[in-house]
């Protein structure tokens, strides 16, 4: 029997807050993409470092770090596995494409988020 897992969002959703399976994992994902590394309390190891890299030229050595750091966030899930990442820069940010593999059942799905440094905030394009 296949295990289902349940969670609840507000993330774009007209009054239907229950999220399950790979939905709930990109939600996840998401969310600890939004944090910043050292900005949860107690725990100053979890987050993203990719704010840090918004101000910096997009450089090998900057994308190698972004995309560290993705593999580093997603490697908290052991429901999936990360097979790329693409770094490009648009007008204010980063714009991270990334393919995901949701284990229990070989889903594939890309996860766009667009990291934006004049609002601060953080997209995730569906």
């Amino acid at each position: 029997m296949a295990t289902v897992y349940k969670g609840f969002s507000t993330f774009n959703r007209d009054k239907k807050f229950r999220v399950i399976d790979f939905e709930l994992v990109k939600q996840n994902l998401y969310n600890h993409f939004n944090i910043r590394k050292g900005e949860k309390l107690m725990q100053p190891n979890f987050g993203s470092n990719i704010w840090n890299m918004l101000f910096e030229p997009l450089t090998e050595e900057t994308r190698q770090i972004i995309v560290d750091d993705v593999r580093a966030v997603a490697g908290y899930d052991p429901r999936v596995n990360v097979s790329n990442v693409l770094v490009t820069q648009f007008d204010h940010g980063i714009q991270l494409v990334v393919e995901l593999s949701y284990i229990p059942n070989n889903q594939l799905e890309t996860l766009v988020l667009n990291f934006d440094n004049r609002s601060r905030s953080l997209t995730r394009n569906e």
